[in-house]
């Protein structure tokens, strides 16, 4: 089956957000043309003096190393369309490893967040928020992932935290967002836009929490999945692309209530794969159904050593290149495949890695693991 098509925002009875997509982009990320309303010239002022220079040290000291590195290690055509469990915000990670990308979908525990909220905001709130999205989401772009604190913490707010974590990414890879909208999954697993009427049905009622130590979300169920079109800056003739964010939990006990979302991924057909600080999940019994699908139908994943447990990959007729150097999990971990990282990284030349992708090792040893099909 072929990979699906990056869809228009507003291609059916979807509610587009557009102009407040433009609007956060512009004000949060920095970036765009969206004209800042004047009673917010000086806190977005503030703000971007201050974030930009985080987002730029990001580019001048962290992409132009990893990025060469990263793309070299891909073999030539791999599928474009990009699948990243566990991946929470990181929409720039996804474009720092995979810059050729059509289509990528992050799945995480967070709601991607309502953003209306920015529309008539006070001054004095918006500077506050600004404050809250410069020290949640600068932890992505000064150690290339984020803890699962800054994460919960903006599940609250004015501003929708997983949004301006996407629109950070676009705009620090020279991307700009074109469109947004809403969907939910229906249980064959295809996308249905979330339309005004939806929207209304659902004011009242709040996303719940997908784990038990995240916070409660603060605004409305609708806006939990998002689908965001994007292209090269500045350039209207440039191909759309597409992000979509699914709030999931990825257990499979998570995966059996919301059987749509298997479905969906399976959909895509051959894809490419990615994940980083991921906790370790997928070294757990308790996540087959998404370590499976995986399996079965990735071409190709870059991850720190919270990817696919050797023994998995191999009996899927997977092999394992690891860079950089392991000695132990950063988090508590099953020991099995623990010794089972041990041995694939002791059996292995020693490869050096310059800089870090996702979790260190418990000795802040930066390290690296290609997982692709055995070359010809």
């Amino acid at each position: 089956m072929a990979p699906s098509a990056p869809s228009a925002a507003g291609a059916d009875r979807s509610l587009s957000f557009d102009k407040e997509l433009r609007l956060l982009f512009r004000m949060v990320a920095c970036a765009g043309s969206e004209p800042v309303p004047k009673e917010y010239e000086a806190v977005v002022a503030s703000h971007c003096a201050l974030f930009q220079k985080t987002m730029n040290n990001y580019r001048a000291r962290y992409v132009a190393m990893a990025q060469p590195f990263l793309v070299g290690l891909q073999p030539k055509g791999l599928p474009t369309t990009v699948v990243y469990p566990f991946g929470g915000g990181d929409l720039l990670s996804a474009l720092t490893t995979y810059p050729n990308l059509t289509e990528v979908t992050t799945l995480s525990l967070e709601y991607a967040g309502d953003p209306r909220r920015i529309i008539g905001i006070t001054p004095e709130r918006l500077e506050f928020s600004l404050a809250q999205v410069r020290r949640r989401v600068s932890g992505l772009l000064i150690w290339t992932e984020s803890t699962s604190e800054n994460m919960i913490q903006l599940q609250k707010g004015d501003i929708p935290g997983q949004l301006a974590f996407f629109l950070t990414g676009l705009a620090v890879h020279g991307q700009e967002p074109v469109g947004l909208r809403f969907f939910n999954l229906s249980p064959e697993g295809a996308v249905v836009g979330i339309s005004k009427e939806d929207i209304a049905a659902l004011e009242g009622s709040t996303a719940t929490k997908l784990n038990q130590v995240w916070k409660s979300p603060d605004f409305s169920v609708a806006f939990s999945n998002s689908e965001i079109t994007f292209r090269k800056a500045s350039d209207p003739k440039a191909p759309l692309r597409v992000h979509r964010h699914i709030a999931a939990d990825l257990s499979d006990s998570g995966l059996r209530k919301v059987p749509g979302i298997l479905k969906h991924l399976e959909a895509k057909g051959r894809i490419t794969a990615i994940t980083k600080a991921a906790s370790y999940l997928m070294w757990n019994s308790g996540f087959s159904k998404i370590r499976n699908y995986l399996l079965g139908n990735m071409e190709f994943m870059l991850s720190d050593s919270t990817g696919i447990p050797p023994r998995y990959a191999q009996k899927a007729g997977f092999e394992m290149i690891a860079y950089g150097q392991f000695d132990a999990p950063f988090l508590a971990a099953p020991d099995a495949e623990t010794q089972d990282m041990l041995a694939l990284f002791a059996a292995q030349p020693k490869r050096e890695l310059k800089f870090r992708y996702g979790y260190p090792d418990n000795h802040s040893h930066h390290h690296l693991l290609v997982t692709r099909k055995p070359e010809a």
